[in-house]
């Protein structure tokens, strides 16, 4: 396992996204995930999840702290009053004292951004998460939120993948001791079909999902996937035995610019 080092924070480089997971079938795939080796799981409250991710944490029988457990505070809730609030019923679903790493899921405009990081940095200092950060930030959002939070911010959480340029969202959140996230890496499986991903994965007997990931990993990027079945949470983890040379990680990285970016803004606009 590899992991991604952040103002104090330790991720495991590759985890597990939960979006669109729900009942029988999330709480399955997380424990699965966890059994696996898993040492990371995102969630959020808008998912409406977490009360099975929280479920199969504790059937695993995993030790908690050998987990990292993400979750997101949802937009409506970023008064200072309702974090607070929100935060403490998240973890009551999760069954959980504090997560390890709490994060705004999108801006908001109608909320001062200064009034919602200093109720995100007072909910850390009340031990409910171990470490915060934000979700969907621009690079000037990145600059003016580490510049306003009393509070040390991890990371940035964005769409990333082969077909999205985020270099300036990386670039600004390493000028910030902050990690990048990545959700969606493997472009919600357009990948899988990718001659340049899939020609490069046979040198090492990979699929192209899988070289995808290594490319994110072997940037200082933690890599979300998000997946129902379970031989996919195989394939996904399956990727410390292999290194991607420096001219294929640059090939990889041209398939970028030549889609071009998806906005002007660092990520796509929808919720992930």
């Amino acid at each position: 396992m590899l992991f991604v080092e952040a103002n104090g924070a330790t991720i495991p480089a590759i985890g597990l996204g939960t979006w669109e997971l729900r009942g029988r079938i999330c709480a399955r795939v997380v424990e699965q995930a966890i059994r696996l080796g898993y040492r990371h799981i995102d969630t959020a409250q808008v998912y409406e999840n977490e009360r099975e991710v929280g479920d199969a944490l504790r059937a695993s029988g995993v030790k908690r702290d050998d987990v990292f457990v993400t979750t997101k505070v949802w937009t409506t809730h970023f008064a200072p009053h309702d974090l607070e609030r929100s935060t403490k019923e998240s973890l009551n679903r999760l069954h959980l004292a504090a997560v390890d790493l709490l994060l705004l899921h999108w801006p908001n405009p109608r909320v001062p951004l200064t009034e919602t990081l200093g109720a995100l940095a007072h909910v850390k200092q009340l031990g409910l998460a171990r470490h915060i950060g934000v979700s969907n930030f621009t690079v000037a959002l990145i600059e003016e939120a580490v510049a306003a939070c009393p509070e040390p911010l991890v990371c940035d959480q964005v769409e990333f993948h082969p077909y999205l340029d985020q270099n300036k969202v990386k670039e600004a959140c390493a000028r910030n001791g902050m990690a990048l996230v990545a959700y969606s890496p493997v472009a919600k499986g357009r990948i899988k079909n990718d001659r340049t991903l899939a020609g490069i994965g046979q040198t090492y007997g990979k699929t192209a999902a899988q070289v995808c990931l290594r490319w994110l990993v072997q940037q200082n990027v933690s890599a979300i996937p998000r997946t129902s079945r379970i031989e996919r949470l195989s394939e996904n983890f399956d990727i410390f035995d292999f290194e991607l040379s420096s001219e294929e990680m640059a090939q990889i990285s041209r398939m970028g610019s030549a889609k071009g970016r998806l906005t002007d803004f660092g990520f796509s606009p929808k919720w992930d």
